[in-house]
């Protein structure tokens, strides 16, 4: 990791809790990871056999390689997964950012990175015949962002590590056409926070219970379509108070929840009184 830079480590929020994270063949955050969260349970991935020897005493380590072997986890059991560059060495990059969103928890997000397709040294290679990137998938942040979205995560957020372009180069590539948007042809590296659910949703689903969620989901929904209305709006009071589900709760979740939100708001307002 370079001095000066931003790590994948910068990505991640004050108010974030690990309980459970999954580092993936990027061992060296394992320590800053411990410092961090000195109460979070953390697991390695890796297919090197002396990085996982290194590191069994310390983390539950997994000697593999995830680009080819299911990992041996439950749906929904980190809170985070992180690793430098995973999706570049892979035959199906969705596949795997795919099934990487399937061990996380509805809270969860993924961190990664990737390097620039559109990075002034690359574009210089490609100007000058030559291409070292063979077994590499290298991505446009636009190409990235569509690949997460394919692959279930709800939120995208992106952090750039530089590496400067001679004034020379960088005024060719313009005049051949190249937009440098945000510096994106000094942008080196992209540094990835994939969100299983957006910020929004993810709040809702940090607050209560699964069980709660789907109790509550299915109230509205009966409101919603008219199946016993009445009593539906009864039971939802009284299922909101013994719960203590506060009404800035209740009126987000219906955002997300009910389509039809004038046939719900008609009832509520009909049987609430």
């Amino acid at each position: 990791m370079e001095e000066n830079q931003p790590t994948l480590m910068d990505l991640i929020q004050g108010d974030d809790f690990f309980q459970r994270v999954l580092v993936v063949e990027s061992s060296p955050y394992i320590e800053l990871l411990r410092e961090r969260f000195p109460n979070a349970e953390i697991f390695l991935v890796t297919d090197d056999e002396s990085e996982a020897e290194k590191y069994s005493h310390q983390v539950k380590t997994f000697f593999m390689d995830y680009r080819k072997t299911r990992l041996p986890f439950e749906e929904e059991f980190f809170d985070a997964i992180i690793g430098d560059f995973t999706l570049e060495t892979v035959y199906s990059p969705e596949d795997i950012a795919a099934g990487f969103s399937g061990y996380l928890k509805q809270t969860g997000f993924f961190l990664t990175s990737f390097r620039n397709l559109r990075h002034w040294q690359v574009l210089k290679q490609l100007m000058n015949g030559h291409f070292e990137h063979f077994v590499e998938k290298l991505y446009t942040r636009k190409d990235f962002e569509k690949l997460m979205t394919a692959s279930f995560y709800k939120f995208v957020s992106f952090m750039a590590r530089t590496k400067k372009a001679p004034p020379e180069i960088l005024n060719k590539l313009i005049e051949c056409g190249f937009e440098n948007f945000s510096e994106d042809l000094e942008t080196e590296i992209f540094l990835v926070r994939a969100e299983r659910s957006t910020p929004e949703v993810a709040l809702l689903k940090s607050l209560y219970t699964p069980e709660i969620r789907a109790e509550l989901s299915r109230l509205l929904h009966r409101i919603e379509y008219d199946v016993d209305a009445e009593e539906n709006v009864k039971t939802l009071a009284e299922f909101c108070a013994a719960n203590e589900i506060f009404g800035d709760y209740l009126e987000d979740f219906v955002k997300e929840a009910v389509f039809h939100k004038a046939n719900f708001y008609a009832n509520l307002r009909k049987f609430l009184e």
